[in-house]
């Protein structure tokens, strides 16, 4: 759960232009993010990236895809972004229609789904089957055999 905090100024991660994940931060306790009333430590990020990067890889994220980004809050972002990149994916934000046929996956948010395109698969975060498998899922990290296992898109 994120710790609330008393500065209303946005820090985010920095955006990455690989599909490298972060590197692990030498204090897993410092603050990664801070979006709002909300931080987020680097060891949060690393466990809640986890947890979304295995609901990628089963619908079949691995290098090679393109998952969109699209009106998620920032935090949401944020973690999504680190998931896409522990896949191997690439993160592609999403901007037009343009973008919709130029994905294989996307991440977004129930208010947003309706205006975007059928092309691609789409992960709502704040459906109810997303959240249960979400909060039940392993935030371990991604094992070798998971990242090698990845099933094709279909």
């Amino acid at each position: 759960m994120c710790k609330p905090v008393e500065s209303p100024v946005a820090t985010l991660v920095p955006r990455r232009t690989s599909a490298q994940p972060l590197a692990p931060h030498a204090d897993p306790t410092a603050v990664a993010a801070t979006v709002g009333d909300c931080e987020l430590t680097y060891a949060e990020l690393d466990r809640w990236s986890n947890r979304m990067a295995r609901m990628l890889l089963s619908m079949g994220a691995r290098p090679g895809t393109r998952v969109a980004i699209a009106g998620t809050p920032k935090l949401e972002s944020i973690v999504a972004r680190q998931a896409i990149a522990k896949t191997g994916a690439t993160p592609v934000p999403y901007t037009t229609e343009i973008t919709t046929a130029r994905v294989d996956f996307g991440i977004t948010v129930k208010d947003e789904r309706d205006r975007l395109g059928d092309t691609a698969h789409w992960l709502v975060l704040d459906e109810r089957s997303t959240l249960i498998q979400y909060l039940t899922g392993s935030d371990a990290p991604l094992s070798a055999a998971e990242l090698q296992l990845t099933p094709l898109a279909s």
